[in-house]
């Protein structure tokens, strides 16, 4: 049992890491908000001071905020509806013991470890192109006209892209809690007269709500800061189909050069990821106590 002279030695020893990472996060937070009350363009270097809240005011005001947030929210909706229902899928049929069944795992896996640039530009040039696309080739050979994925459904082909990148993690996720799952249960239940979609519903599906959960979780932290994928493949358009607030927040600091708006940005892109945070352990956050 610890006694009060270790437990005190502990959090002395564990101090210098912890007070590292305040600083590591709070420097360039607060950095942020400093630069966000003020008029930093680095193209007027000359012009300077105090902005008030005009460039939070000016990113509200913006044709494309509130665009930029709908497709910010429907990016991570949208990945996370596909992700988790085709995870669980793949993970149960992975999970059944066939021949090849160690590299059909890593095949599963390895789309996860391709850059994120890397994945958009493959299935920009090599799939989704209009002419030279293999996807156009298969229209031609079946007499229809290529779709242009990227000009006509922007925001579709940009949530199927990141699926496609994040559908490895929540099936590795999902497979490790199927895994877990006792087959002596399945099997009772089977005995008892529990059809296939039954035994599902009521034993396989509730053992893997917690790594759900999980996979929502850490999900939605990286989602909501999705941007190679939409520079790659639409640059935010045709005109701002497809653009979402960190995009938003590229053009300002990038583009524009304006470092006061983009930090607005920032903050905003902030506040958002907090308040998304708290719901979902508002409402998810009982399956990781069960």
């Amino acid at each position: 049992m610890a006694t009060q002279s270790s437990r005190a030695t502990a959090r002395l020893m564990v101090a210098p890491s912890v007070i590292l990472l305040f600083i590591w996060m709070i420097v360039p937070l607060a950095m942020t908000i400093w630069f966000s009350f003020r008029i930093y363009r680095l193209l007027s270097p000359d012009r300077t001071g105090w902005a008030g809240v005009r460039n939070y005011t000016w990113f509200f005001n913006a044709p494309d905020f509130w665009l930029g947030m709908s497709n910010t929210l429907l990016l991570v909706g949208g990945v996370l509806v596909i992700t988790i229902v085709f995870g669980v899928l793949i993970a149960m049929l992975i999970d059944q013991p066939v021949w090849g069944q160690g590299p059909l795992r890593i095949l599963v896996i390895s789309p996860f470890f391709v850059m994120p640039p890397v994945a958009a530009s493959i299935w920009k040039n090599l799939f989704m192109h209009p002419q030279n696309g293999l996807l156009a080739s298969a229209a031609h050979g079946l007499g229809m006209e290529p779709i242009l994925f990227l000009q006509s459904y922007p925001m579709a082909s940009i949530i199927f892209i990141t699926s496609w990148e994040w559908l490895p993690f929540a099936t590795l996720i999902l497979l490790t809690a199927l895994q877990s799952l006792s087959s002596e249960q399945l099997e009772a239940a089977e005995m008892d007269g529990a059809s296939a979609l039954n035994r599902f519903r009521f034993i396989t599906l509730p053992h893997m709500t917690r790594a759900i959960t999980v996979v929502i979780l850490i999900q939605t932290i990286f989602l909501l800061s999705i941007f190679g994928e939409i520079f790659t493949t639409t640059q935010g358009g045709p005109g701002s189909a497809s653009t979402t607030l960190p995009y938003m927040i590229y053009k300002q600091a990038l583009i524009a050069k304006d470092i006061g708006r983009a930090a607005a940005g920032g903050i905003i892109a902030v506040i958002l990821a907090n308040i998304v945070a708290f719901f979902l352990m508002r409402s998810m956050g009982k399956h990781l106590d069960a």
